[in-house]
């Protein structure tokens, strides 16, 4: 199944702001080669969930360095990984993203999604490029993202990560919501097995 960013981003009552952010991330989400890791050297599995919340940073700090924030989205693949991607407002750097990403994760309270994050996806402009996209260095780490929110009305109110990598770098994410509820589509999908814990299970 092919699916577009316009056919996977569009949602009613979603702004233009709003849609035109979804639209970007969604160009690099489905877009996104396969990571340049000896253990990932495959092709990324689809995602079968997206979501974007609309709000500002309060804190970005990626190894040391703090930066503005122009997008946040969440998205899961097929295989159950799940995802804190963030766009970082770097004028030197179009093309700087990062992602927190980890497996199992779990609702351990009716509001709240937590995330062991494993590892980080760090884009620039100066990586080597796959079909024109720069492709991802992998950093193993140890940490945690919180998403915090009622996830039935869509209504959240924060989402807060942190990670340190084996060279003791540190990558941070404090995320506030303006209020407004959150874009989210999923991509039904048959799976193999039990669904991994999302955050939005309860979004048909």
């Amino acid at each position: 199944m092919l699916v577009t960013p316009r056919a996977m981003f569009y949602q009613p009552g979603m702004t233009r702001k709003l849609c035109r952010q979804a639209f970007a991330l969604a160009t690099i989400f489905i877009a996104m080669p396969a990571l340049a890791s000896d253990e990932l050297q495959r092709q990324q599995p689809d995602t079968v969930i997206f979501a974007m919340m609309s709000g500002k940073c309060a804190t970005l700090k990626v190894a040391g360095r703090d930066f503005g924030c122009r997008a946040v989205a969440f998205f899961q693949t097929e295989e159950g990984r799940a995802n804190f991607t963030v766009a970082l407002d770097d004028p030197n750097d179009d093309s700087h993203i990062i992602t927190f990403s980890g497996d199992n994760g779990r609702r351990p309270e009716t509001n709240l999604y937590e995330l062991p994050i494993d590892r980080m996806l760090l884009k620039s402009k100066d990586r080597p490029k796959a079909d024109g996209l720069p492709v991802p260095a992998v950093e193993s780490t140890a940490g945690l993202c919180k998403q915090v929110g009622n996830f039935v009305t869509l209504e959240l109110s924060s989402i807060s990560c942190t990670a340190v990598d084996k060279n003791g770098k540190k990558y941070e994410l404090q995320y506030q919501s303006d209020g407004a509820p959150m874009a989210v589509r999923r991509i039904k999908r048959m799976r193999v097995g039990s669904p991994a814990v999302s955050p939005f299970d309860d979004v048909k």
